[in-house]
């Protein structure tokens, strides 16, 4: 089991979405977040206001997923959140100890859904 982490720019969320759901990956936490990678000082439009400055939106992804959905769940972040442009994101994979589904009590791949 991985804990897939992604961040993302805020106006490709929909599209990652309609990715991650062709690839099967229906389950997911999203956040919106503040933050800066090397695009320092770089300022950014969202919602029709000027950004600039230390933090920008972006959007974190949770995805936990059993193994064999790994490679699907990266390709479908890349394809939908990629521009191609800086700061289009970052995704990291974690290794997932244990889930628990607290309705059940279903533990580990079961659990994920």
């Amino acid at each position: 089991m991985k804990l897939i982490i992604a961040i993302i720019k805020p106006e490709r969320l929909e599209a990652v979405k309609q990715e991650l759901y062709k690839a099967d990956v229906n389950l997911m936490t999203v956040n919106e977040v503040l933050g800066h990678g090397r695009q320092m000082g770089v300022t950014e439009v969202y919602r029709g206001v000027k950004e600039m400055g230390n933090l920008l939106r972006k959007i974190r992804l949770e995805i936990a997923v059993n193994e064999h959905f790994v490679e699907p769940t990266i390709n479908a972040i890349m394809k939908g959140g990629g521009t191609g442009e800086i700061g289009d994101g970052k995704i990291f994979v974690l290794n997932l100890f244990d889930c628990i589904r607290i309705g059940t009590g279903e533990r580990g791949g079961e659990a994920i859904g």
